[in-house]
């Protein structure tokens, strides 16, 4: 009598469960925020190992990569213009860059910005959720150059950080584009820890570059993202990247000793033959001079000491970051925060060389003194 009763529950659940409705697909995309959007065109909705996935097309064509409920990456303007800076600005900070390590692949725009590149032979993507490299990544592969089709490229699904920590791999540059750091597991990739270990892993020369998210945040949570990073790179810099002319997000970037970058030599390195891809992937997002890159640059760990003393050093011991990061998820002070950032922003004559006309026209580019 008890095997049948067990038996007719288990039949009774599986018809149940048979009958159940999907998911909507406004709420894989969106998650919490479900509700506020008509729902989009869905082109793809997966649950993968560790999150669901989903890519969505708006009305006008933009196209929207969600994992875990949020967009991480995108076709809109001030996204592309972020991801394609994220990896350019990376490698042209080296001078002749080999091997890539791209900590968390998205839409794989940040990733596809290196195939561009002349003397890249190596490039290392490390993603976690396998849906997004296996399934979602062909919506996007116009705008990543279908980045995963390259020879020079290794795919690794691993935890950015066990990766690092197993490799024995050094490179050339070393980008992270993490998700916000209230997302599970986030905070980890902006650690004191994660950046030591990827200290350790770049080569003489090497460059290494981190997002920070300025949206659904506040100023306490981004000064803990960049004292962590200026902690481990002292002579940290920071690029900035706006919507409309307002603050958006960060690039936070340090190389192995100190950064020098002349303005007519990158110039030159940008008009040559061997880089008209990559001119033409930074003309696609309004770079379309040397000077308009670098423009986007808004200031370094030296001038932001003052601002950023006792921030919140973020450790693996407490990922306080996590908690405080998901307390402020619903603020929007973006503006407010780059203003902060840009007031105490100077002239780096250290760091940018160049002719006397060049350096003019940078500093009218930047406004600062």
């Amino acid at each position: 009598h008890g095997e049948l009763c067990s038996t007719y529950i288990k039949n009774l659940l599986a018809l149940l469960v048979w009958r159940l409705a999907p998911v909507p697909p406004v709420l894989v995309a969106y998650g919490r925020y479900a509700p506020t959007y008509d729902p989009p065109l869905a082109l793809y909705v997966g649950e993968g190992i560790n999150s669901s996935v989903a890519v969505t097309e708006l009305s006008n064509g933009v196209r929207n990569l969600h994992v875990g409920g949020k967009v991480v990456a995108s076709t809109e303007p001030q996204d592309m213009r972020l991801q394609r800076l994220l990896g350019h600005m990376t490698a042209l900070m080296a001078e002749a860059p080999r091997s890539v390590l791209v900590v968390g692949y998205g839409a794989g725009v940040t990733a596809g910005s290196f195939v561009t590149h002349p003397s890249i032979e190596r490039i290392v993507i490390v993603e976690i959720e396998p849906l997004v490299t296996e399934e979602a990544t062909k919506y996007f592969a116009q705008v990543n150059y279908d980045v995963l089709s390259d020879p020079r490229v290794e795919l690794i699904h691993d935890d950015g950080r066990h990766f690092l920590l197993t490799t024995d791999e050094t490179f050339d540059l070393i980008t992270a584009d993490p998700i916000h750091p209230w997302m599970k597991g986030a905070a980890a990739l902006y650690t004191r820890e994660y950046f030591e270990l990827a200290a350790k892993r770049l080569n003489p020369g090497g460059v290494v570059t981190q997002w920070v998210p300025l949206y659904e945040t506040t100023s306490q949570v981004v000064k803990s993202e960049m004292a962590t990073f200026f902690d481990v790179f002292p002579q940290g810099v920071v690029w900035g990247n706006t919507k409309e002319g307002h603050g958006y997000d960060l690039v936070l970037a340090a190389t192995q000793g100190p950064l020098r970058i002349d303005v007519d030599a990158l110039d030159a390195r940008l008009s040559r033959p061997d880089h008209a891809w990559v001119q033409q992937s930074l003309d696609e997002v309004g770079f379309s001079m040397a000077i308009q890159l670098l423009s986007t640059y808004a200031g370094r760990a030296l001038d932001l000491r003052s601002w950023l003393q006792g921030s919140e050093i973020n450790r693996d011991r407490n990922l306080r970051l996590q908690f405080m990061a998901g307390l402020y998820l619903n603020r929007y002070q973006e503006s407010a925060i780059y203003r902060e950032i840009l007031q105490r922003s100077r002239f780096p004559q250290d760091i940018f060389t160049g002719s006397p006309a060049s350096l003019m026209i940078l500093r009218r580019f930047l406004d600062v003194q």
